[in-house]
């Protein structure tokens, strides 16, 4: 069978159930299924679904696109075959190892299906086909269509890309980072920016600045039963905004090769942070070494290319060092971005955290910075954590924003999903 149920449900060939695949036998069950029953169309369906084998027992023929479309399917996907001395089915058809025959199926599979589905595709490629040695070459990086998971593929291979692809990898690197710039920038400065202000206060506010439901809270001892009202002796309004730094935030980013996306998602937060006057932001990377790319937080290429994704993880030395550069902890919010799988002193992180936010530090962990779904990690790690008050959970890029301005608020964080937060 092709084995699409990743694809087929966006490409227009599932069935009205639902996406189904299998061996031939199955194949046979389903058109005996919907034999007699069903039209053409179906049949087609079925026919793109199960993948040519020719025991698939629909009795349909493609040609023209659908034939195509098929092909483009086949050649990642695999085809009829024969079987192995296990009795599993070889691959009878591939993209091997020649980068104009892989260049011609990026070209088809744009034709025959929307970009969301090349995208998933191109990962498949990479995944199954092990095609990530052809993303060195130029003219194969012009060919596909950039995301942030192949970003994170050529961040993997920074270190064995040749000068003559570099720059080529520089301008698909920053043309998926402009395009998240631009879809998360605005509302991150606008959503921070009220979070600012508003934790900024003041204890002689102008009436319009007052913040009631603080003042209500501070002043509830002064409740009056009789005239059911509360006499407020201390006002609490927001602060004005100003150009002088308010907070400090530190991003402290797990770069093992599992948080790839995580890794280019903080590195534009970071930048788009570090473009505000009233924070102050630092960018750590980490893996066994610890490396601080805050003096290139203007440039979110220059961060990525900074990184090198892979290798082990030393979670307490990377809080070491952040815990070294914070100089104001009741102002300072520090976000780990790490699945939490530690490879250092587990007593001594924990030890660190709970140090820190007895400080009077803000301190933020999560499980991954992604538009994925649940992450793997570390669950005995994320129960510690849980333990000193500090909640793990994943978060999406959308949400992050909201995240940061509850941390600098001091209030309750917007955990998204309570299945996925220890």
């Amino acid at each position: 069978m092709n084995g699409v149920a990743g694809v087929t449900g966006v490409a227009g060939v599932s069935d009205g159930g639902g996406v189904v695949g299998g061996e031939s036998a199955a194949g046979s069950v389903v058109a005996a299924a919907v034999g007699g029953s069903v039209g053409g169309e179906r049949l087609r369906r079925w026919r793109l679904v199960l993948g040519g084998d020719g025991g698939e027992g629909t009795g349909c023929v493609l040609g023209g696109r659908d034939a195509g479309v098929d092909a483009a399917l086949g050649a990642l996907y695999g085809g009829a075959g024969e079987r192995d001395e296990r009795g599993r089915r070889e691959r009878s058809a591939g993209l091997g190892a020649s980068a104009p025959s892989v260049a011609r199926w990026l070209g088809d599979i744009r034709t025959y299906f929307p970009s969301s589905v090349v995208q998933v595709m191109q990962r498949d490629a990479i995944d199954r086909l092990g095609l990530s040695t052809l993303l060195l070459e130029p003219e194969m990086l012009e060919a596909v269509d950039a995301d942030v998971h192949l970003v994170g593929t050529l961040l993997s291979l920074n270190k064995a890309m040749p000068e003559t692809t570099k720059e080529t990898a520089r301008a698909v690197v920053r043309k998926v980072v402009e395009d998240l710039e631009k879809r998360l920038a605005t509302r991150t400065r606008s959503t921070l920016t009220g979070a600012l202000d508003r934790s900024a206060r003041v204890s002689r506010p102008r009436h319009h600045d007052i913040d009631w439901n603080r003042t209500i809270a501070a002043n509830l001892k002064n409740y009056l039963p009789e005239h059911r009202t509360v006499v407020p002796e201390r006002l609490i309004g927001y602060g004005r905004a100003s150009r002088s730094v308010k907070k400090e935030v530190v991003l402290c980013i797990d770069q093992s090769g599992s948080m790839a996306a995580s890794v280019v998602y903080a590195s534009v937060f970071g930048a788009v942070l570090g473009s505000m006057r009233s924070l102050d932001t630092r960018l750590v990377v980490f893996d066994t070494n610890v490396v601080d790319l805050t003096n290139q937080l203007d440039d979110p290429v220059d961060v990525l290319f900074g990184t090198q994704l892979g290798g082990g993880t030393d979670i307490n030395r990377a809080l070491a060092y952040c815990q070294s550069q914070i100089t104001r902890p009741a102002d300072t919010v520090v976000v780990l971005i790490s699945d939490l799988y530690e490879g250092g002193i587990r007593d001594e992180m924990l030890k660190r955290v709970a140090a820190m936010k007895a400080s009077g530090v803000q301190f933020v962990t999560l499980l991954a910075l992604s538009d994925e779904g649940k992450p793997a990690y570390d669950r005995e790690h994320a129960a510690a954590l849980a333990a000193l008050g500090v909640p793990a959970f994943a978060c999406t890029p959308d949400l992050f924003p909201e995240v940061m301005a509850a941390a600098i608020e001091k209030r309750p964080l917007p955990i998204p999903d309570p299945e996925v937060v220890v």
